[in-house]
Parts: structure tokens; C-alpha cells; sequence
């Protein structure tokens, strides 16, 4: 099992709305991509300024793909979740849809269902009408950008839709991770992403947008709790230097007027494998997802946290090829869907571990935070360059 951890060009990206990506398009994700995952399209729109900090991100799978969600979160925004659950009546998702603006975000499900319609993307009805099943859910942004009433719409939903494509995602303060912060401590979120190689071409990706209450820093060394993930050491965050932890908590105890942290909040994730899996399986990848989460967040899964986590099997190879005698040693079948839950939560890990290191620092009306590499530059790993 190894991860997609690519070199890191640095340069920007605008493909879409007016935030900051990690790269540009003809980069390469430094942890590899949900898109690694063949077919998987991804599209972010946002808006920035003006009291707007907020934006959306849309995942347009292959047609057939089967879709799955678990909801662990104590304070959730969802949106036709429940059509996701084994036993219903339609196994496929046409998109898959995470907004900011809490739950007047969902609204922005609205505007990516009228594309796929366009598209013809949905279960046929009649001859001629279709019904996309677009579930979708949200993060906690409101006011971030110093106006409450500026949230994601069906309009900015449509855009990030209509702007789905493979290869570079962009990451960092876009999309639905444009208005995202931690709360303890206060920092700047965003969206990052992840693959993991199983090999003989099996493929499991994902996509984080962090917005968590609980912290992803170790207590003592402030160093990334996930950061122990990343194989290759030029990809590895560093711990930061002694200096500027003493120098951080310094600034702590003398502010006058402390960062406060944030009320509510929520971490979304999308997984996906281009594996053959039943249903239910594929419910079970999205709860192994949830372990990502615990493994790069302390606390995870709070009563202010609406935590959620979306899975998506395309169908195209056979799990078996991903089988190890580490895993399982006997039925090759039952190993290679192990394999795949075990890689769904290190992907997921590695996309929040991707999203606080493109994370920059924002400065709006409502709030004034810093990046985590602009609060200790020296966690910044060897093979990253000047952004």
C-alpha cells in the first residue's frame, strides 16, 4: 500500500471563483488526489469579500456508482441522506455535494440537481424525466466573511458543479473549506485530498473539508497528529521548532482578547475506490472513513460537530487484486475489501493532513486567523516550495 505523494510545485490556481488553491492545473497534488480515483470529477466555487467567505464543493461520479454516508457528528446539516442507506430503493448517487452557510447552505444541493438534470444524470421517472440524487452536507461558515446573510445558493451549487473536471484538485481556502476553521486551537481550514495505491491498479481517494472544533496539533509539540501518515519524509510535516511553540503560547498569555474559538462546526469527507463493492460494503467504507477523522482530530465527533462522512465505489475492479496476507490471510475476497476500508481511513487522514497545510491565513471584518505554516513555519515539509 503506498500513498500517490507527488512533488510539489507550489504554483496558484483560479479555475473557478476568486480563492487560492495549493497549485494550478497542471500541477500535482502533493498527497495524491480523489480524482486519482478514475472517472471521479471534482468542481469548487466560492465567494470571497464583500462580506462573503463561503463557497462549495461538488464530487460528480461515474454513472452507477453506488454511494454511502455515515453521520457520527452530534450536530449535523444533511440532505438526502437517508436515500444513501443499505436497503433502499435507488444504490447510486449522481453527485455528492458539501457547502458552507450551515444549513442554508443545503440549498446549494438545489443548483447541482438542476445540472445533472441538464446532464441527464438521475433515475429515469418517464421517458423524459429524471430524478438526480444529489445528498449533500454542510460546514458552519456563518459570518465568517462579516455578513451571516451571504451563504452558499443553488446558483453557487450550479457553478461548482458545472466546473467538475479530473486530475489537479485545488485545495486550501476553496470551495466549501473558503470560510472553514478549527477551534481549539483557532485556525484556518480548508479542503484537502488524498490517494492511496493499493496496486494492480486499485485505487482508494478522498477528499476532507476541515472545519473541526477539536484540535489536529499534539498537545506539547503542537506537530500535526496525522503527520505520522506521511510516507515519504520530504512529504512529512515537520515538528515545529521549540522557538516558535514557546513564542505561540507567549502571544497566548498576553493577548489581551484571545481568539475565541468557534461555536459550531464539522468536518466532511468524501472517499471513493474504484473497487467492486456491494452496498453495504461500501456503508462500511464510510465508517472506516470516520477513523481518518480520529486520527488527525482530538476531539472528533463532538456535540457542536456535524461530522460526515460520504463513500463512493465505482465498480471497476475487483478488490481481490488489493488482498494481503497482512490483512487477511485467508478468503483473498474478504482482503481486498479490507484492504480498501483500511486505505479509506489513511486517505481520509492524509486529505485533512493536505487541507491545514494549503490552508492560508484570512483577515475579514468577523475574523483574523493564521494558517497553521504561518503560525510555525518550520512544520513546513522539505519538498514544499514558497508559495
Amino acid at each position: 500500500m503506498t500513498t500517490k505523494q507527488n512533488a510539489y510545485d507550489g504554483a496558484e490556481s483560479n479555475d473557478t471563483g476568486s480563492g487560492e488553491g495549493s497549485g494550478d492545473g497542471s500541477g500535482a497534488n502533493p498527497y495524491g488526489a480523489l480524482t486519482d480515483v478514475a472517472g471521479i470529477l471534482v468542481g469548487q466555487a466560492e465567494r470571497i469579500g464583500d462580506g462573503w467567505l463561503t463557497g462549495v464543493t461538488v464530487v460528480v461520479p461515474p454513472r452507477g456508482t453506488i454511494g454511502a454516508v455515515d453521520v457520527r457528528g452530534g450536530g449535523p446539516g444533511t440532505h438526502e441522506t437517508d436515500t444513501l442507506a443499505p436497503g433502499t430503493l435507488v444504490d447510486t448517487v449522481d453527485a455528492v455535494t458539501l457547502a458552507g452557510g450551515s444549513s442554508y447552505g443545503l440549498a446549494a444541493a438545489t443548483g447541482v440537481q438542476r445540472w445533472c438534470e441538464e446532464q441527464r444524470r438521475g433515475v429515469p421517472i418517464t421517458a423524459e424525466a429524471i430524478v438526480p440524487i444529489v445528498p449533500a452536507a454542510i460546514v458552519f461558515d456563518l459570518g465568517k466573511g462579516g455578513d451571516h446573510t451571504k451563504r452558499p445558493d443553488a446558483d453557487l451549487g450550479y457553478a461548482a458543479a458545472a466546473a467538475a473536471s479530473g486530475g489537479f484538485v485545488r485545495t486550501g481556502c476553496v470551495g466549501a473549506g473558503t470560510g472553514t476553521t478549527f477551534g481549539i486551537p483557532a485556525l484556518k481550514g480548508g479542503v484537502g485530498t488524498a490517494s492511496i495505491d493499493l496496486g494492480g491498479g486499485l485505487v482508494v481517494g478522498a477528499l476532507a473539508v476541515a472545519n473541526a472544533h477539536g484540535s489536529p496539533c499534539a498537545p506539547g509539540t503542537e506537530a500535526l497528529l496525522a503527520a505520522q501518515l506521511v510516507e515519504d519524509e520530504d512529504l512529512r510535516p515537520r515538528v515545529p521548532d521549540a522557538a516558535e511553540v514557546a513564542a505561540y503560547r507567549d502571544r497566548q498569555v498576553g493577548a489581551r482578547s484571545p481568539q475565541a474559538s468557534d461555536p459550531m462546526n464539522t468536518t466532511l469527507a468524501v472517499v471513493a475506490t474504484n473497487a467492486q463493492l456491494t452496498h453495504s460494503q461500501v456503508h462500511r467504507m464510510a465508517s472506516a472513513g470516520h477513523d481518518g477523522l480520529a486520527r488527525a482530530i482530538r476531539p472528533v465527533h463532538t456535540l457542536v460537530d456535524g461530522d460526515t462522512v460520504f463513500a463512493l465505489a465505482t465498480g471497476e475492479i475487483a478488490p481481490t487484486v488489493g488482498a494481503q496476507a497482512m490483512t487477511w490471510g485467508a478468503a483473498a475476497d474478504i482482503g481486498g475489501v479490507l484492504a480498501v476500508q483500511a486505505a479509506a481511513a489513511d486517505a481520509v487522514a492524509l486529505a485533512i493532513v493536505d487541507a491545514i497545510l494549503a490552508a492560508t491565513g484570512v483577515s475579514t471584518p468577523a475574523i483574523q486567523l493564521q494558517s497553521y505554516l504561518e503560525r510555525f513555519p518550520s512544520a513546513t515539509p522539505r519538498a514544499y516550495r514558497s508559495r
